[in-house]
């Protein structure tokens, strides 16, 4: 008698192993290697076309994998994938609901699909703030409505994982605010969000790692506090008020002499303005990738 796999316990919630993904000899998705924790909140960062979306639906089982392997709390996606699908729920980059249903309809519709109870629903409506529209069909919906439906919809069987992908994208500042403070409540409560994003105020926000990408490839992955520390400029700029007229400096702090230099300038003279110049995720993009980020 043959049993159902279970997860590892010590387990990543997901592993890459040498990820590839190609169409033809269009590679979408090049030699991913990294795990994403249990309960962490982690971001794939990277433009249109990096591959962000590809590797989804691979996790998804979408798309096949060309080269590599993948395991989802210590379970072989190709082998064990029955055995992993109800472990997670996946919020795609575009709805697919039943427009001309109402939302309770949706609900219910996916509810039975899991086999959960209907009071769930009441739940999952009311922590997306649709709780009062869940009798309006959804074709009566805004975009940012539709995109929370599809959060509850994932949310009705309680996954372990969370995959979501661009889910704030082209969202009112509300409704990405709502969604961010979601999934910040259900990681501390130990589910693991995997977001793909190109919005690097999102990933300074809201996640504990974050992996860039570009062109398929991994360019660097680290915590945002890290790429902070690493891709900051050490440069103070002053403004000084010289004979009526405002003189600029830019004074860069690489060096012991440099900063002997800030320190008799603010002993001798008080600056109209002194600032440190902001990290930029924007910058250490270009930076690490060499290209524009669209």
């Amino acid at each position: 008698m043959s049993h159902a796999p279970t997860p590892t316990p010590d387990a990543p919630a997901i592993d890459l192993d040498h990820l590839s993904v190609r169409y033809g000899s269009f590679v979408a998705v090049d030699d991913l290697t990294f795990t994403v924790r249990r309960g962490e909140i982690f971001g794939l960062l990277g433009p249109n076309g990096a591959g962000k979306t590809t590797t989804f639906l691979c996790l998804t089982q979408q798309v096949g994998i060309s080269s590599g392997a993948v395991r989802i709390f210590g379970l072989d996606l190709n082998r064990e994938f029955d055995a992993i699908k109800p472990r997670f729920g996946y919020v795609p980059d575009t709805e697919n609901h039943f427009d001309e249903f109402t939302a309770e309809q949706n609900l219910r519709l996916f509810a039975e699909l899991y086999d959960v109870n209907f009071n769930r629903i009441d739940y999952c409506l009311e922590l997306v703030e649709l709780d009062r529209a869940r009798h309006l069909p959804v074709l009566a919906y805004s975009k940012g409505m539709k995109k929370k439906l599809l959060l509850a919809r994932e949310l009705l069987h309680e996954p372990e994982l969370l995959l979501l992908d661009e889910p704030t994208a082209n969202l009112d500042v509300h409704s990405t605010a709502r969604i961010r403070r979601i999934l910040q409540e259900l990681a501390r409560a130990g589910t693991t969000v995997f977001v793909t994003t190109h919005n690097m105020t999102e990933v300074e926000e809201m996640c504990d790692r974050v992996a860039i990408i570009n062109h398929g490839k991994l360019i660097d992955l680290d915590t945002p506090t890290a790429f902070k520390v690493r891709h900051t400029e050490r440069i103070v700029d002053v403004v000084l008020e010289r004979n009526g007229t405002h003189e600029r400096r830019e004074m860069h702090l690489t060096n012991d002499a440099a900063r002997r230099d800030l320190a008799e300038l603010l002993t001798s003279e008080i600056p109209v303005t002194l600032h440190t110049r902001e990290f930029n995720f924007y910058q250490a993009f270009l930076k690490l990738t060499g290209e524009e980020y669209n």
